[in-house]
């Protein structure tokens, strides 16, 4: 475009004189801007404050479109809804703008609408600038909220990306009280129902737009759901250091991995699920897997779930899992191998000092969210069958647990009874018969009942022959069931004391067999333990060594690639203000030849004119001396040739002597051939 305006330089427009402003980094350079439909630059109004500076937007070629005027008149509406002030704009035309159109046709269809102060969101992502967390909420609640507005009045920007989203909320200029925290700009793509579709449509920004749509054109009420949630999770994820380094660049998505099963992606869904909540993970999960841009989360969705996000909960620090621990129990949990439990049950000891280290590691990272995750791996792995796997994640949860805590408890009864499953008791022999003591019963009751026999069959037979000797002999038979009684009696009596002694041995043997078990149960325990504490140490130690030299890598990389950043951000600036100079001297030797050109016509007209002069001066007194020598048809020949000559340019030739006197005679002359020409 030839229309490159250098800082300082003023402009008219509508009755109104601006200067063209400053870059805040390059003095030299006019404050401007690059999209892809055009250049904006910035013009400060000489008689106004700086947050009322405007936005003069120069379209290239192809987006010069004559529409933009009633697009614009359409927009004035929207430019009171917060994050929207540039709808309110005037579009430069030949009817209202011709004269500035005609020093500068780069302007034709340019739109004069407010400036917005601050960085872009692809500014706060190139620098890898983290925010706090109240920052981020804030943010991504203003965006939300203007995306609810727009689609409550039926809009939809159709190219939602971070160079479109300004930020305000970081701007150093002072601005007025209600100032939206973020702004949209580029709306010339705008959707309404109002508005006719434009001519050139833009398919959506690299690491913004949705693969599985097709990328023909983005003009919907739905256009802006999946790129707006991509960026309200990028200004969520942003309070996260762990996500600020894994971005891709210009986006946080590479747009190869755009709707894929890709890392960053998991790297973000658990930075926010951990840091905002699961309903703040479930829209975003929403939008990534949406076949379509309408089944993706309206922004009024995205609105109630951050606004039900209390002071409190706004999180001050998360303290990151260790990678290399997280690694290493999840392969704990996936089932060690033999090779593996051999290994890790004999750790090379710790030093002092390295305990001492990894111990005050541990205490700054916390230990929440690797209980937290052991505990749910283990139930998984109980809940599939596998009670070794399960057994050995509970037993390195057990070093994590507190003492006497809920969780310590269950972790404890958890790890009793996978043992007793995996180990079961024989079952107790069963007490052996006491078959002799039976035997022995119905003997003594045999030797009564022969007693009772013996002592009837000779009182029968003392009855029959002696019937006075049946009262001796049934004293007798009573002797002899009372002594038979007191025998079984006394067997009956040595046979409980028999019972309880047997049953009293029997339960101090079971005692002190459950006393050595308790005691070996409680040694293998404790041996268990240390064997536990010393892996879970060593563990740590080996995750923190490789985290250390990981953040050494990072920083190294980190800062390298900064030092490349900016020797190309000042490359970029020699060439730019080399292309510039270049320019600069190219257009004033054009400025100077078009001088010189413009003199030397000048000069040419003045002499022609001269000549015109003396040549009407000539015709005027030849059509005198004919009028005047009779012969009028000759006088008024020569009287129309002179108003011929005298119209070709009747403003300069008024100017000179007594010429636009003459011309008044001629004019009368020939109106009237009786009237007589003057002597001049």
């Amino acid at each position: 475009m030839s229309f490159q305006p250098n800082p300082g330089d003023e402009l008219i427009i509508n009755g109104t004189a601006y200067v063209v402003g400053r870059h805040p980094a390059a003095p030299g350079l006019a404050y401007a801007q690059a999209g892809r439909q055009g250049i904006v630059y910035q013009l400060i109004a000489k008689n106004g404050a700086p947050h009322e500076a405007k936005a003069l937007k120069v379209f290239f070629p192809k987006f010069r479109i004559p529409a933009m005027v009633y697009q614009s008149e359409h927009m004035e509406t929207y430019g009171d809804i917060p994050g929207l002030q540039v709808c309110k704009r005037d579009v430069l035309t030949p009817e209202r703008n011709g004269s500035l159109i005609a020093e500068q046709p780069d302007l034709l269809y340019a739109v004069l609408m407010p400036w917005v102060h601050g960085m872009t969101w692809f500014d706060c992502l190139t620098d890898q600038r983290q925010l706090e967390a109240s920052d981020s909420l804030a943010l991504a609640r203003a965006l939300a909220g203007i995306g609810s507005a727009m689609e409550q009045k039926g809009l939809a920007h159709c190219d939602l990306s971070a160079p479109n989203v300004m930020l305000p909320f970081f701007s150093e200029v002072e601005l007025p009280e209600g100032t939206s925290a973020v702004e949209l700009v580029d709306v010339e793509q705008m959707y309404s129902t109002k508005m006719d579709r434009p001519d050139a449509l833009l398919a959506g920004s690299p690491g913004y737009a949705a693969h599985r749509t097709v990328h023909s054109g983005l003009w919907s009420a739905y256009a802006d759901r999946f790129a707006g949630a991509i960026i309200i999770g990028e200004m969520l994820g942003w309070s996260d250091r762990v996500v600020v380094d894994k971005a891709w660049g210009e986006s946080y998505f590479d747009q190869h991995e755009m709707q894929t099963p890709c890392e960053r992606y998991f790297i973000l869904r658990k930075s926010l699920e951990s840091r905002w909540g699961s309903k703040v993970v479930e829209l975003f999960s929403r939008a990534w897997d949406s076949q379509d841009l309408s089944s993706c989360p309206t922004f009024g969705e995205w609105l109630v779930v951050l606004n039900a996000v209390t002071e409190q909960e706004i999180p001050v620090e998360t303290i990151e899992t260790e990678p290399a621990v997280t690694e290493t129990i999840e392969s704990a949990a996936a089932g060690p191998s033999s090779e593996t439990v051999s290994s890790l049950a004999t750790p090379a000891p710790l030093k002092a000092e390295q305990a001492a280290l990894l111990n005050q590691e541990v205490l700054e990272q916390g230990e929440r969210g690797v209980t937290d995750k052991l505990f749910r791996q283990a139930r998984e792995l109980e809940q599939q069958n596998k009670p070794a796997a399960a057994l050995e994640v509970y037993r390195s949860l057990y070093h994590f647990v507190e003492d006497g805590s809920p969780l310590h408890v269950e972790v404890s009864a958890a790890i009793t009874g996978l043992e007793e499953q995996l180990n079961p008791k024989m079952p107790e022999q069963p007490e052996k018969s006491k078959a002799w003591y039976r035997s022995k019963m119905f003997i003594v009751t045999a030797s009564a009942a022969v007693v009772l026999l013996a002592a009837g069959i000779p009182t029968v037979s003392i009855l029959a022959d002696q019937s006075n000797q049946r009262q001796i002999e049934a004293t007798k038979q009573e002797e002899a069931l009372k002594a038979a009684k007191a025998a079984e009696e006394k067997l009956a009596a040595e046979q409980e004391a028999a019972q309880k002694s047997l049953t009293e041995k029997q339960r101090q043997e079971a005692e002190q067999q459950a006393k050595q078990q308790a005691l070996a149960a409680q040694k293998q325990q404790e041996e268990q333990k240390k064997q536990q504490a010393l892996i879970a140490q060593q563990v740590k130690y080996e995750a923190y060594l490789a985290q250390k030299e990981q953040n050494k890598q990072a920083a190294a990389k980190l800062a390298k690639q900064k030092a490349y950043d900016q020797q190309a951000k000042y490359e970029k600036y020699l060439a730019l203000k080399k292309e510039q100079e270049a320019r600069a001297a190219k257009e004033e030797a054009a400025r100077k030849a078009a001088a010189e050109a413009e003199k030397k016509r000048k000069d040419a007209i003045q002499a022609r004119n001269k000549e015109n002069v003396l040549q009407l001066i000539s015709l005027y007194n030849k059509a005198y001396a004919s009028q005047e020598g009779g012969s009028t048809t000759k006088a008024k020949s020569f009287a129309k040739r002179f108003r011929a000559l005298y119209d070709s340019n009747p403003s300069y030739y008024r100017s000179v002597g007594e010429v636009g006197y003459r011309a008044s005679s001629i004019y009368n002359f020939l109106g009237d051939t009786n009237f007589r020409l003057p002597k001049i």
